[in-house]
């Protein structure tokens, strides 16, 4: 089932089983005002790690019904994020999201090698974006953690979105693996790395997809630039992802066609215990409240 838009994401995640979300450091109005949306939509409980005072003077300054249970105390952002991973890894809670704290606190914890939730493999990032120039929902991988993957880094990113996908009642997941151009050159390492991926994916590494590249922006978007270009694919014009050879790539595309194209966006990180909900500070809450959903969608 391919998601053609967040309002088809939004109907599909009403019948999933009851979660609950850890918030670290949920004293902040915009996290708070999108639980409020995803309680309408989604079943879901919530955990808010922080300052008691604040939670309780924003949820009550936005009419969100919050218990003294609802609430654990923690005097600062480490402690927070500690106490947040720490019910995730105790079963108390099957996703976990960053409120008014700096990435790298968050992620401290999660990555501590004691006491944190990561399961062994690569960590990465999906955003699953809606756009007015797209005719279906999309992802676009990695554009918020791993700098400069190495192949074995592309090759578990590739992993972590197509079984995202795959786990959200898609069949055969459709990804490209993006570069400049369409041929193959050790000038540009990444296009190397695209083959190889490709070449995984044909060889059934992958389960159930197609994968292809070397393969440009314009060719993923238009089966017409593809026949004009004389570049034969079979995901043309209907790609689900949109694997990145690096960060800055998947950085400047997200923000570009969010800003420029008025597209929408979600995301969440995948490869620790469980779904991470990891969005800027400055996020709207309608952002921060499809990533919600998007998380309670994804097993990990």
């Amino acid at each position: 089932m391919v998601m053609k838009n967040f309002d088809a994401l939004l109907k599909s995640v009403s019948s999933l089983p009851e979660k609950t979300v850890a918030v670290a450091a949920a004293h902040d109005t915009h996290t708070l005002e999108a639980l409020q949306l995803a309680l309408a939509k989604a079943p879901m409980r919530f955990a808010l790690i922080g300052e008691p005072g604040e939670i309780k003077r924003i949820a009550d300054s936005i009419a969100l019904t919050v218990k003294d249970s609802d609430i654990i105390a923690s005097k600062d952002d480490a402690e927070s994020a500690k106490k947040a991973v720490e019910l995730v890894r105790e079963g108390g809670a099957q996703a976990l999201m960053k409120g008014k704290l700096q990435t790298a606190a968050l992620l401290k914890a999660v990555i501590d090698k004691e006491t944190g939730i990561r399961t062994g493999g690569v960590m990465s990032h999906v955003a699953y974006m809606e756009s007015p120039s797209y005719h279906k929902l999309f992802v676009v991988t990695d554009a918020g953690m791993i700098t400069h993957p190495d192949l074995a880094q592309k090759e578990q990113i590739a992993r972590n979105a197509i079984g995202f996908l795959r786990d959200m009642g898609y069949e055969r997941p459709k990804a490209a693996a993006l570069c400049a151009v369409e041929t193959v050159s050790p000038k540009m390492p990444e296009t190397e790395d695209a083959q190889k991926l490709a070449e995984m994916a044909k060889a059934g590494d992958f389960g159930d997809c197609i994968l292809e590249g070397p393969i440009s922006m314009d060719i993923s978007l238009s089966a017409e630039i593809a026949k004009i270009k004389g570049y034969e694919s079979q995901i043309a014009g209907d790609a689900d992802i949109f694997i990145m050879p690096d960060i800055a790539a998947g950085n400047i595309m997200s923000k570009a066609i969010i800003l420029l194209g008025g597209a929408k966006m979600s995301g969440c990180v995948l490869g620790a215990k469980v779904p991470i909900i990891l969005v800027s500070r400055g996020a709207t809450a309608e952002e921060k409240y499809l990533s919600i959903v998007l998380a309670l969608s994804a097993k990990s």
